[in-house]
């Protein structure tokens, strides 16, 4: 999966958000798999997709106070 921006992110509605991030976070399980056995070629997309997760947390935590205020 390529990186989304955040406007990306915040045209998604909540569930798309909470779908991706747990694909996301299944990528991360499977590469520090990876990693510890045969090593990654670019250990870089580790970094990369915490922070990816990171900042569709934030846009989902931003929806969900916009519903509620």
């Amino acid at each position: 999966m390529t990186d989304m921006k955040a406007n990306e992110i915040r045209d998604l509605n909540e569930a798309e958000i909470r779908q991706r991030i747990a694909e996301e976070e299944r990528d991360i399980t499977d590469l520090r798999f990876r990693r510890s056995v045969t090593g990654l070629e670019n250990p870089i997309v580790l970094r990369q997709k915490r922070r990816e997760i990171a900042r569709m947390k934030t846009i989902l935590r931003e929806k969900s106070e916009e519903a509620g205020a």
